[in-house]
């Protein structure tokens, strides 16, 4: 499949070579904001501002038609293991799903897992909030850690930075990641262990950072006096190592499942979302669960074009093979959505970084782009020059809720003002005769104007996406992640790899064993030149 694409892709480099312009194109067609929207549970999509003419949006969607998105999905719904360099089914979608009765995998009731998955958190999450869970002092918990990396991290993270206004927890939450011992070192020094629960998430209990990080609080616990069956009542797991987790002493009446079929960055819809329904309350992290439900429904019925993860997806496709851009911005236009792109990066790069297809061969074309952004209007104080007046090409997607929950309306009409702005400002640009008569007008001499208007000159031209929220509630949150999961699933379908495999990251992890031996002193490991010179410096840094 990926020569069909191959094949494919001459032609939609021949359609990117004969030039769109887009002021030219809203002048003559007064209905291409309607032509080019859609709405699917209730976001809307104007993708109008794209570099697409109704040929190339017709070869855009016979090459949806041609790939095996249709077959993918239909597989991916009916549990086959088309992750297949690890044999796994892909399932996180089941996890959203109100009803799971009867849902079966391998001869197990993956329905009635998932059902007391969702009975053992909902209990600790009511235990914390009605204070009933107390400590090995008998004090009420009062902050809990998350003890997690990637995906286990990345995704409860972003989501309980983005329900900020429904946070309902009388508990604190802290979020341990990175093995910089910065990290655990300052949160341990505002709390109490009397008072702290621990969550540890890695689905191998074996992820270094993770369980670095955990050996750290779990010692922490011991130098306050607490024994191992008081830390034992502390510390929970999210886990499908139950052997693992209980060596390193925490209860199975503790530990909530993972399965093999959720990747992590998948999995903010299991276990792994503890930290959100603790924030959000039990109530509204269902309706995240039937946000994204929703979203899956629309992608597995909708026809292709009108399939609002399908038409991002070849959107995207659009960019990076027919136009070889390298980079897409993520820019939402709200401050609780600021780690929103931090989010998608794991999503879209870690799941389509790939340079070989599913059956290992090497592939002719680029795949996924690089993901960057921060919340609008910081960034157009920052890197929005960029993507107005140099040569590159950023296509770019804004996210805007059209209601807020803060008293400021003014500040979101004004916000509102800036999102719709900088689409117009990149679609139309500026040009030279423009910028000479804007200077004229300010009473510039014609001297001036002349040697001025060439830096105001923005050339237009350039593509981005918008979608509109009605507000960032958890369902419209929960529909929109499920929104970029299926683009990124189409993408990868149309490029014909693996998307939920991340062998890329092996590597690096398998290096480090031998140099962090090297910096302990107990190696005598050789290394090339760079790295040893590295070593030395570290080693004498020490000392």
């Amino acid at each position: 499949m990926s020569g069909n694409f191959t094949k494919q892709l001459n032609q939609l480099k021949q359609l990117a070579s004969e030039r769109c312009n887009l002021r030219q194109a809203f002048n003559d067609d007064a209905q291409r904001a309607q032509r080019f929207s859609i709405t699917a549970c209730g976001i809307s999509l104007d993708y109008s501002k794209n570099l697409i003419t109704n040929s190339s949006w017709q070869a855009l969607q016979q090459l949806a038609v041609n790939s095996n998105i249709n077959s993918l999905r239909q597989q991916m719904q009916q549990g086959v293991a088309i992750n297949n360099t690890e044999q796994r089914a892909v399932w996180h979608t089941r996890l959203r799903q109100q009803d799971v009765t009867g849902l079966m995998l391998d001869g197990e009731d993956i329905g009635q897992q998932i059902t007391e998955c969702r009975a053992k958190m909902a209990a600790l999450v009511d235990n914390l909030h009605q204070q009933q869970y107390l400590g090995y002092q008998g004090k009420a918990i009062t902050d809990l850690i998350w003890v997690g990396i990637g995906g286990s991290l990345l995704g409860p993270q972003m989501a309980v930075e983005a329900l900020t206004p429904y946070h309902c927890s009388p508990v604190k939450l802290h979020f341990a990641g990175n093995i910089d011992g910065a990290v655990v070192s300052d949160i341990l020094s505002t709390l109490n262990p009397a008072t702290t629960l621990v969550v540890v998430a890695s689905k191998s209990f074996g992820t270094e950072e993770t369980k670095q990080n955990a050996l750290a609080i779990r010692q922490w616990f011991s130098q306050h006096g607490a024994d191992k069956a008081a830390i034992a009542h502390h510390f929970w797991a999210a886990s499908s190592n139950i052997t693992a987790a209980a060596e390193f002493g925490i209860e199975q009446k503790n530990i909530l499942p993972l399965w093999d079929w959720v990747g992590g960055r998948y999995s903010l819809w299991s276990a792994i979302g503890l930290p959100i329904a603790l924030m959000i309350g039990n109530q509204q992290f269902k309706a995240l669960l039937a946000g994204a439900e929703a979203m899956d429904q629309h992608f597995f019925s909708a026809p292709m074009h009108e399939n609002m993860p399908v038409i991002m997806a070849l959107l995207g496709v659009w960019y990076i093979n027919g136009h070889a851009c390298q980079a897409q911005a993520l820019l939402p236009y709200s401050h609780y959505l600021r780690l929103l792109p931090s989010y998608v990066q794991q999503l879209d790069m870690e799941s389509n970084g790939k340079s070989v297809d599913h059956t290992g061969k090497a592939l002719p074309y680029a795949t996924a782009p690089v993901i960057w952004g921060d919340a609008g209007t910081n960034g157009q104080h920052a890197y929005h020059q960029l993507l107005h007046q140099s040569a590159l090409a950023v296509p770019a997607d804004f996210i805007l809720p059209l209601q807020v929950k803060h008293p400021l309306k003014n500040h979101h009409q004004r916000l509102a003002a800036h999102c719709f702005a900088q689409t117009q400002a990149l679609m139309q640009g500026k040009t030279l005769t423009e910028a000479i008569a804007e200077c004229l007008a300010q009473g510039m001499s014609k001297q001036h104007a002349n040697a001025l208007a060439p830096h105001k000159v923005s050339p237009g031209n350039k593509p981005s996406n918008t979608l509109l929220l009605p507000e960032l509630s958890p369902y419209y949150l929960g529909a929109l992640i499920s929104l970029y999961e299926h683009k990124v699933f189409c993408q990868g379908a149309i490029w014909q790899l693996n998307s939920f495999d991340q062998w890329g990251v092996e590597l690096g992890k398998q290096l480090s064993g031998p140099i962090y031996q090297a910096l302990a002193g107990n190696s005598s490991h050789s290394f090339d030149n760079s790295t040893s010179a590295l070593i030395t410096q570290f080693l004498a840094a020490q000392d």
